[in-house]
């Protein structure tokens, strides 16, 4: 009701909180911006500390080279390389990469990971599980569904970029473990309580 129908979008990503200005004012205009900035400073700042620990949990594991990616700060007890780097990745990406890219690039990494959490769980909870249910069994399969479809939406370019980020992750795993011959990673399994 506030943009008109004719009239495109100036930036996809400011739209939101231009036509937020446009319906309420100044004062609107500002917390919505003031609000996206700190979402995305905190989102930014989780996605960067998670991947330093994934990074850490891969190297621990052998996965990738565990002297630089598995290595603790001895003071401070965090993976402090692998902080440097991810931040490093991300201020490369911002570079070169549009925000919209970048989401998409994401959502095909996110989406196949939340695939297979619900494939896990499939498995997990209703195939080795003695007791099942249809409960056990709708939520996942739901779940893999309904990501499975958002998947298939997604634009070319992010399924092109991301099936040859997966194949180099691939060729790089073959080669470290020599066609997938070696048997070279060290998995630390928590308890089940």
């Amino acid at each position: 009701m506030v943009w008109p129908v004719a009239k495109p979008f100036p930036d996809v990503t400011t739209a939101f909180v231009h036509v937020a200005g446009l319906a309420g004012g100044s004062w609107l205009l500002q917390l919505v911006n003031g609000t996206l900035l700190v979402a995305t400073v905190g989102s930014g700042m989780g996605s960067q500390l998670g991947a330093a620990r994934l990074l850490y949990a891969m190297g621990r594991s052998n996965a990738i080279p565990g002297s630089f990616f598995g290595a603790l700060d001895p003071v401070r007890q965090i993976p402090r390389n692998n902080v440097v780097f991810a931040g490093i990745l991300a201020l490369i990406g911002a570079l070169i990469i549009n925000f919209e890219r970048g989401v998409e690039l994401l959502n095909f990494g996110a989406l196949i990971a939340f695939m297979g959490v619900n494939a896990s769980s499939l498995v997990r909870y209703y195939v080795r599980a003695k007791h099942r249910g249809l409960a056990d069994l709708l939520p996942p399969v739901c779940g893999f569904v309904i990501c499975l479809l958002l998947w298939w939406n997604l634009n070319a370019y992010a399924k092109i970029a991301g099936v040859i980020w997966m194949a180099l992750g691939l060729v790089y795993g073959a080669f470290r473990t020599g066609g997938f011959r070696k048997d070279l990673l060290r998995f630390e399994l928590p308890s089940e309580n």
